[in-house]
């Protein structure tokens, strides 16, 4: 699993030309890298360019002291300088519960990872994460609780970091009535938020939401670290289908 020094310089010079090439006021969105959150009997990591070996996989995911989650978040962090992002999000699987032993490897991580200045987004999935064990954790680490809106309601943060995997499923496609809905949420919470459609149909949701609200809205893209090769002739993977919108305030006329 370990990189080279070499295929780290490939995978920053490329978010680097990636920033440079945005247009003015474009703003990029981090995903952390999987490495950190999810154990390798996770699915995802059938995308890793280079597998990680046997021995270490005991060793990554659920934000165990471990070098290989150590690494994965100094990766995360250098490709989030190099695209300027502002907010880093932790995508946990359903499988990561609220056991003794994954809030002390939570707390750990959150109590030594550099901020600079990054927000830090979290989002737990399960049951098992009760409104009081989340809004916790996330004031004592200051997190914001990241959600579908449609699915549950943030506990913590002064921002909303909202992402839509469909309702049921990722093929769902957002029915006009969900997005006036979704416009409403926004409306009542009245504070800045990020909307990421991440269902098959993000591409055409996020622009029929953006088509229908008096918002503010900068683009942003979102980008997940992800495993780069040591050769600069495929240095990185492009980033995923979901789509995102920036609301900062309502607009008034």
């Amino acid at each position: 699993m370990r990189q080279s020094d070499n295929g780290s310089r490939v995978l920053a010079f490329a978010a680097s030309k990636w920033r440079t090439a945005a247009p003015p006021g474009f703003e990029f969105c981090m995903k952390a890298w999987q490495l950190i959150t999810h154990p390798a009997a996770s699915p995802t990591y059938r995308r890793l360019r280079v597998p990680i070996s046997p021995n270490e996989r005991e060793s990554v995911g659920s934000f165990r002291p471990t070098d290989q989650v150590w690494q994965a978040w100094q990766r995360t962090l250098e490709i989030a300088r190099a695209l300027e992002a502002r907010v880093i999000l932790f995508q946990c699987p359903k499988s990561f519960r609220p056991t003794s032993e994954n809030l002390i490897n939570f707390s750990v991580f959150f109590s030594r990872v550099e901020r600079d200045d990054f927000r830090l987004a979290w989002e737990p999935r399960g049951e098992a994460w009760t409104a009081d064990i989340v809004r916790d954790l996330c004031v004592e680490y200051d997190l914001i609780h990241c959600v579908d809106p449609f699915e549950a309601v943030s506990v913590q943060g002064d921002m909303n970091y909202w992402r839509l995997h469909g309702r049921g499923s990722y093929s769902y496609r957002y029915t006009d009535a969900d997005l006036a809905a979704l416009r409403q949420m926004l409306t009542r919470q009245g504070k800045p938020a990020y909307v990421m459609f991440n269902n098959f149909s993000s591409k055409a949701d996020a622009l029929r939401f953006r088509g229908c609200g008096n918002f503010e809205i900068r683009p942003l893209l979102a980008f997940p670290a992800t495993e780069a090769k040591d050769s600069a002739s495929s240095p990185i993977r492009k980033p995923r289908r979901e789509r995102l919108i920036n609301r900062r305030a309502p607009l008034h006329s």
